[in-house]
């Protein structure tokens, strides 16, 4: 590496040194003192359902935060509105390691203005910047090579080391349920409380099937006496045996039809 290169990465501010106070809406971009507007309505809902999202997807050794500053450089100090980074600090500082992934809500601010923290960002070394334009509904990721924003289809993942499974690009767009990504998410960790539902699902299911199987086995037995003894049965009373669920009330008519001369003697008042 050249001196000069070298000299610029030794220069680097470790993530946690503060050009502006935190818990202001200041950020320093390029040197600028830049304030930051609340969000509106749009910006708020997404920012909100892709911090649940992102916090459903990431795996172990894994943390997320919102509007979390990060020094990218001598001369900026901003803060990404959703970012995920290893919870292991960084071996040689101590500190919060740099985040792996970034996201930028997009809404009424133009899309540059994005695109210049991003590049910020990625010259950090942040692995993979993300753009939700909400006002247009699709996704963009940052490439470096092309210095500038590639559209990701809406019918593809975002596949990561992060995540535990692949979160679908659809569900960070406008107007899309999210319940399918958040269940699978859910499903991929193995959550607790699911895991605790789908083990007395499979316990009922057993039961039920149990119970369903001595109801098949009653009703083929009563019909074996039936037809044993030469008792005549019309499609109407053989049709109000298959459809029998009680296994109590079959029980009974076994009993009945080994003496019963009718079927009407068999059935009775039940």
């Amino acid at each position: 590496m050249p001196s000069g290169e070298a000299r610029m990465v030794s220069e680097l501010p470790d993530i946690d040194d503060r050009l502006v106070v935190p818990e202001t809406r200041y950020e320093m971009i390029d040197g600028e003192l830049v304030f930051v507007s609340p969000a509106d309505h749009s910006h708020g809902e997404r920012h909100a359902r892709l911090a649940i999202l992102l916090g459903l997807y990431i795996g172990p050794g894994f943390n997320l935060a919102v509007d979390m500053l990060t020094r990218t450089s001598l001369i900026d100090d901003f803060a990404p509105d959703v970012s995920v980074y290893p919870s292991a600090p960084d071996p040689e500082t101590g500190h919060r390691q740099l985040p792996q992934l970034a996201f930028e809500i997009v809404s009424t601010q133009p899309l540059r203005a994005a695109a210049r923290k991003a590049a910020k960002l990625a010259a950090r070394g942040v692995r993979r910047v993300f753009a939700v334009h909400v006002l247009r509904s699709r996704v963009l990721e940052w490439s470096t090579t092309h210095a500038g924003w590639t559209r990701l289809d809406p019918a593809d993942v975002i596949d990561d080391p992060a995540f535990v499974a692949p979160l679908p690009i659809k569900a960070l767009i406008r107007n899309v349920p999210p319940d399918d990504a958040v269940a699978r998410a859910l499903l991929t960790k193995r959550n607790p409380v699911i895991e605790r539902e789908r083990r007395r699902d499979r316990i009922e299911g057993k039961i039920e099937g149990k119970v369903e199987g001595q109801i098949e086995g009653a009703i083929r037995s009563l019909l074996a006496v039936l037809a044993t003894r030469g008792i005549a049965l019309d499609h109407a009373m053989c049709a109000r045996i298959r459809r029998e669920q009680d296994l109590q009330r079959l029980d009974r008519w076994i009993v009945r039809a080994v003496t019963a001369a009718t079927i009407t003697d068999v059935l009775g008042d039940d």
